[in-house]
């Protein structure tokens, strides 16, 4: 059996189905390309999907790939088991409409037996129960015994995902021996009480489709998925037990071991969480390099998740600062071989990983404070299950990860209540979305009509000219084909050839008419399919359309104009950002508009005043050089060596666009551009901020668009100007003077609200009650403002010495609440946060603090007095616990 480094595995196979007529291509990214449908790359075959779905035409046949992937379904058992893993890269050969089960068996055997070195004596395989055409092709042309090959049910051998594409599989497992079996006479692949077996490869046989009714219907074009875990394979040869032993992988667990001061394989405990923080860290790196930043929805929170179960692990191993960085650099040396391009990414990646890190680090210690705080609670009232509100509100507030709340829950002996988590979550996404006043997640319908898929790419010819004679080829009303539209309806045009830019690489769609013989469509939109067809998106403005009908496609010129300014003002500012700011700035996405610019970019700070100026100057010079646009193809590779910017995590053929702006810019683009840089006229930025943690944002506008702006800028000058009655350069110091006089009046008002609220203490002070050796003053402060509510707390507190103050007031139709409370009792167990919780529910709120003072709201003002007398009553539980602890 060959000793193959993983470096090795991965090359070795890659060539191997090289020589078979395969086309090796590197791996894809994490983030599926185009695919709104899935979340992650989990699985070899996600990038071939539209292939395979018959959506698209592959570029070859027979295609090899060794793709990174991250699966979180079983994200509790890593660590705990020496196979799971949430990222991993499988290596796979796959055919469509080529090759079939003969070769992909042969070759998986010949592969496995001559290359890898495992004697045939220890393999085994598996086959769906009904496929006899696969353990014939396993008997009689590889020449496995009958009793090694094990027929197994649907659960195991057969692959579908719904209606669409589907087959049965067969697996190749090696045998370990049987002193790692369980003795039973019946022990085979399989088996469920060892692990003597281990599958290594899984031949997937995509011959059926699945429709509606769940009818498996054979397909014409059948086709090849196979997946071979690297980790397992590697392990298997390099002989040890763990995918955490393979030389890819044991560096990192080594790393973060003498990070925590201990050695790997002494502590069983201590190693799950060495397991759980090198597998998350190969998890987040990659995530990170493909362009996945931390957030609280979608691909983001599954990166803060992992990270953040990585930051807990360290803790649990007594790592108390930030070191995930240090972990990322040794991940991306293990890793540099197979995906060289990470390198080149590295201060990228691990500054994103270390602002996340340290964010998390800063709300960590106040967040297990407050679960502290409710697991405290439920205890006090024997309950063994956390509301689900108060944990969502760790998730929303602190960035808590469900999971990460549940560990630690469950090491106290609580559950979550995971109902409550899930309403309270699907309440603010509620009211998310009614402020976005979106209907869907995707903002638009991709759903294609099955008649379309039959129909040939779409040839744009929107590079050359803005109008065209074309051929309807299909109408589309609310995802379904119809021959026939009429004025007032709203349709999606299929054109064999069109002029129309489909959206796409940031740009826009371009809008205009689709005019026939009897009847015209206003197009105001226009995107591409994953088949390659441009879909018109407008409504009959006039007459009827049908299909087969010649027309005229004509894009509105004035709007392309002003679109195709704004992409060129976008590769000039991407070149300036990476002049001014580092070649580190380099694109996070785009838009492309008629009216203005957007351009997200990587960057870990505030772009300075300074900086601003100078990219504007910058590129308002090279407008002023008034340079050359040009465009060619060329294969990707010779773009590259050329020095070809590209957008990082998109999607490129073997023959790409090359914008050239004179010698100043060169990108990858397929989007329209103007032919000077001079037909800009001028470049304005708009603003400047953070849309994510290591991305900020330019918004600017060029051309037409620039001097709308700057002619309303100047207005608002002039308006302001006369509002002031002064010359607009005197401006500035009328400013001055008139703020000035507000301080002045700002203080003396100041001055005269603590003078009022000084006399009303003595008069709060009468209601306080003695309750022990305490005082407890609970009550309503009629017409204080929500602002001022702290400093009469403040100074009642003061007043009180032993004692708790809780006062509220409202305002605008929303309540404000404060609780405080003195040392002494603070270290007898009295707590402000718990106090004002529980009273804020009463008004339909939340809140909550520290044990000395705490702050809520709600949004029920004529429940205010309840809430105090709520208030009051936790008061008193608390001081009456507090004389049971004394007693």
């Amino acid at each position: 059996m060959r000793q193959w480094s993983g470096d090795q595995l991965r090359e070795e196979f890659l060539r191997f189905f090289e020589e078979k007529g395969h086309k090796r291509l590197p791996s894809a990214s994490l983030v599926p390309h185009g695919d709104p449908t899935l979340l992650l790359t989990a699985a070899g075959m996600v990038p071939f999907k539209p292939y395979f779905l018959g959506q698209a035409v592959p570029e070859h046949p027979r295609i090899t790939t060794c793709q990174r992937c991250v699966r979180t379904p079983d994200i509790d058992q890593v660590g705990l088991t020496d196979r799971h893993n949430t990222f991993f890269e499988m290596l796979g050969n796959f055919s469509f409409g080529d090759y079939f089960k003969q070769d992909a068996i042969l070759w998986a055997w010949e592969f496995v037996t001559q290359r890898m070195g495992i004697s045939p004596d220890r393999l085994w395989a598996s086959v769906y129960l009904e496929d006899d055409e696969a353990a014939e092709i396993w008997e009689k042309e590889v020449g496995l015994p009958p009793e090694r090959i094990v027929r197994m049910g649907k659960s195991d051998n057969f692959w579908e995902i719904g209606v669409g594409p589907c087959g049965p599989c067969s697996e190749i497992h090696v045998d370990r021996g049987p002193e790692k079996g369980c003795g039973h006479p019946d022990c085979r692949p399989g088996c469920p009480r060892c692990e003597r077996f281990v599958e290594i490869w899984n031949l997937v046989f995509i011959q059926f489709f699945k429709d509606e009714q769940g009818n498996y219907n054979p397909l014409e074009r059948k086709g090849i998925d196979t997946g071979m875990g690297l980790e397992r394979a590697a392990a298997l040869l390099q002989g040890v037990r763990s995918n955490f032993e393979i030389d890819l992988v044991r560096p990192i667990v080594d790393h973060v071991a003498a990070r925590a001061g201990i050695a790997y394989k002494q502590d069983p405990k201590a190693d799950v969480s060495l397991r759980v923080i090198t597998d998350h860290m190969r998890a987040v790196t990659f995530l990170v390099h493909d362009g996945v930043l931390p957030s609280n929805e979608g691909r983001g929170y599954v990166l803060r998740r992992l990270l953040r179960r990585a930051v807990r692990h360290a803790r649990l191993l007594g790592i108390t600062e930030p070191f995930l960085s240090e972990i990322a650099h040794t991940v991306i040396q293990q890793m540099s071989v197979g995906y060289p391009e990470i390198v080149q990414r590295e201060a990228y990646v691990r500054r994103i990983i270390e602002l996340e890190e340290q964010r998390f680090h800063q709300t960590l210690d106040q967040g297990l404070e407050l679960l502290e705080d409710v697991m405290r609670s439920a205890e006090r009232e024997g309950r063994k299950v956390l509301p689900g509100e108060d944990v969502f509100r760790l998730y929303d507030t602190y960035g808590f990860p469900l999971e990460l709340s549940r560990e630690i829950a469950a090491d106290r002996g609580f559950e979550i209540d995971e109902e409550g988590f899930r309403a309270a979550m699907e309440r603010q996404r509620e009211r998310a979305r009614a402020a976005r006043g979106e209907e869907g997640y995707l903002g638009k319908d991709t759903h294609m009509a099955p008649s379309l898929s039959q129909l040939p790419r779409t040839e744009f010819l929107g590079y050359e000219k803005l109008e065209a004679e074309a051929r309807v080829l299909a109408l589309v009303v609310k995802g379904e084909s119809v021959p026939v539209v009429t004025r007032g309806q709203e349709v999606e045009v299929v054109l064999d050839r069109t002029p129309f830019y489909p959206e796409g690489g940031g740009q826009v769609g371009d809008t205009g008419t689709i005019t026939g013989a009897d009847g015209q469509v206003e197009i105001v939109d226009a995107r591409r399919s994953e088949a390659g067809l441009i879909m018109h998106k407008g409504r009959v403005t006039s007459g009827r359309l049908a299909v087969g009908e010649r027309v005229l496609a004509t894009v509105d010129a004035q709007t392309r104009a002003a679109t195709q300014r704004h992409h060129t003002a976008t590769h000039l500012l991407h070149a300036a950002l990476g002049e001014i700011l580092g070649e580190h700035a380099t694109q996070a996405g785009s838009l492309v508009a008629p009216d203005r610019l957007r351009f997200d970019f990587t960057h870990f700070e505030p772009v300075s005043p300074e900086q601003l100026a100078a990219l504007e100057r910058r590129v308002n010079e090279k407008i002023m050089a008034d340079l050359p646009v040009t465009w060619t193809e060329m294969p990707l590779a010779d773009a590259k060596r050329l020095g070809a910017k590209a957008l990082f995590g998109e999607k490129y053929g073997e023959r790409v666009r090359v914008v050239r702006i004179g010698d100043y810019s060169l990108e990858l683009c397929g989007g329209t551009h103007v032919q000077r840089s001079g037909e800009l006229g001028f470049f304005k930025i708009i603003s400047e901020g953070s849309v994510a943690a290591g991305v900020r944002r330019i918004e600017a506008v060029a051309g037409e668009a620039a001097w709308r702006y700057v002619a309303a800028q100047e207005a608002l000058v002039r308006d302001v100007s006369n509002r002031l009655r002064t010359a607009p350069a005197q401006i500035l110091q009328q400013l001055d003077g008139l703020l000035a006089q507000l301080r002045k009046v700002e203080k003396e008002r100041d001055t005269l609200k603590a003078q009022l609220l000084a006399l009303r203490v003595d008069a709060l002070l009468a209601q306080a009650e003695a309750v022990g050796g305490a005082r407890v003053l609970v009550a309503h402060a009629h017409h204080v403002e929500p602002d001022d509510l702290v400093a009469l707390g403040d100074l009642l507190r003061d007043r009180l010495g032993s004692g708790v103050v809780v006062l509220g007031t409202a305002s605008d139709g929303k309540v404000s609440l404060i609780a405080m409370a003195s040392r002494d009792l603070v270290a007898e167990g009295v707590h402000a946060g718990q106090i004002v919780r529980e009273a804020a529910q009463i008004v339909e709120g939340g809140g909550g603090g520290q044990p000395h003072m705490a702050r809520a709201g709600g949004r029920n003002p004529a429940r205010l007095d309840e809430a105090l007398a709520k208030a009051r009553d936790v008061v008193m539980a608390q001081l009456a616990a507090a004389r049971a602890r004394k007693s």
